[in-house]
């Protein structure tokens, strides 16, 4: 019966500054501190239940791996625990332990001893390690005559040679043939069918999808999504578009330079605009829905009234979408002097359809910049919403809508 419980799992690790602040830090027992701590997990949780198959995403430097070797027992986390029940195969770094020297036969022998098998068992299975690797005469000779696809059927072979209740797979089959992948897909999918608790760390979209019943999501060592793979991976691929679209935006205005037109009397100047998604970090693509913040910093140059500050969103046609600004908003004043900084930020959610649009900033006194201008600053941030996935529309406002069907009464 395969079961796994993990409970608030959290790893870091220690970067050393160098040999000589490690050395320190050892020698005066911790009083002196030569390291940062590096969190790459932070309070991990979730069950999987008998025979589940979950699939765990993310990208590079997510904690994919370092949360597989945790639960396999290969490292310890600094903080939580995890429960496990029933026997466990780990397809993390296929083959480890294995001799060059020694040959296919005898590596599989000692795989097989390490998995707790006795002689009786180890004759049994030994024929049909052979014959599921099929390397033929290879198999009684030395491991480091083999290529990295040969060294692959092995390992495979032997670590899946008896069905466990827990199969732990860390993009171990990347490197073999095309063949072999299938064939081994096909002993995993056996293994699934059987009654075996899949989990399963891929990049393959299309190999979560087939065979998991469940997908997580880790982003920077914490758990962001957690549900049916088709919901996670539309999430997953949400992030990757918007950071490369992020990059791209930024890239291009790294090479041609932004056009900025400002205007105003500058007795109060914008110095600085920047637009933020939820985490609090610098953005220039979100989701349709995304929260958003627009953080401007201001200074006075002059003893003035505090001025009002607003914004204008616009699309790529120059048609104004949205713009508001703090004396509509009724906010609240604070006191500022000459020579003295501020900074205002509007918090929004960007209910808008596809596209690119542009944020203008812009200083005055009461309600209108017409009358007394101080800083006029046009297209101070571009940014771009991708779709969703959640709803489809047309426009350039994202509306929420509820349809429902009734029964016509019959009169």
């Amino acid at each position: 019966m395969g079961k796994l419980l993990v409970t608030n799992i959290s790893k870091k690790y220690k970067q050393y500054f160098s040999q000589k602040s490690r050395f320190i830090e050892l020698i005066t027992a911790g009083r002196y501190k030569g390291h940062n701590e590096i969190w790459v997990l932070n309070n991990i949780n979730f069950k999987v239940q008998v025979g589940e198959s979950v699939g765990i995403i993310g990208e590079n430097g997510a904690g994919k791996s370092t949360l597989l070797k945790i639960i396999t027992g290969a490292t310890q986390a600094t903080t939580g625990y995890i429960q496990k029940q029933g026997r466990l195969a780990a397809l993390l770094e296929l083959g480890m332990g294995f001799s060059p020297e020694f040959s296919g036969l005898q590596n599989a022998i000692m795989g097989l001893q390490i998995l707790g098998m006795n002689a009786e068992k180890i004759t049994q299975l030994l024929p049909k390690i052979a014959q599921f690797s099929e390397l033929g005469d290879y198999f009684d000779k030395p491991l480091r005559t083999y290529s990295s696809g040969m060294h692959v059927r092995l390992a495979f072979s032997v670590a899946t040679a008896v069905r466990p209740d827990i199969l732990i797979i860390d993009e171990a089959l990347s490197v073999g043939d095309a063949y072999f992948q299938h064939k081994s897909m096909a002993r995993i999918r056996q293994f699934k069918e059987e009654g075996s608790t899949l989990f399963f760390v891929s990049h393959d979209p299309g190999a979560v999808k087939t065979l998991c019943d469940r997908a997580i999501l880790l982003d920077k060592g914490i758990v962001v999504r957690d549900g049916k793979p088709d919901a996670v991976l539309d999430y997953y691929n949400a992030i990757i578009a918007k950071k490369e679209k992020d990059a791209e935006i930024q890239q291009v205005e790294l090479q041609h330079g932004k056009v900025v037109t400002r205007s105003g009397n500058k007795k109060a100047f914008i110095i600085s605009v920047e637009l933020l998604d939820e985490t609090g970090k610098a953005a220039r693509a979100f989701q349709v829905g995304d929260k958003a913040t627009i953080k401007c910093v201001i200074k006075l140059q002059e003893n003035i009234e505090l001025p009002t500050v607003g914004f204008l969103i616009q699309d790529r046609l120059g048609n104004e979408i949205f713009g508001t600004n703090t004396f509509h908003l009724k906010t609240q004043t604070i006191s500022v002097r000459e020579n003295e900084t501020f900074q205002i930020n509007f918090s929004t959610k960007l209910n808008l359809g596809v596209g690119n649009y542009s944020i203008s900033i812009a200083l005055h006194s009461r309600d209108t910049h017409l009358e007394d201008n101080y800083d006029w600053w046009d297209g101070a941030q571009v940014f771009q919403i991708i779709p969703n996935n959640e709803f489809a529309f047309i426009g350039v406002n994202a509306l929420p809508v509820v349809a429902e069907f009734s029964k016509r009464v019959q009169k």
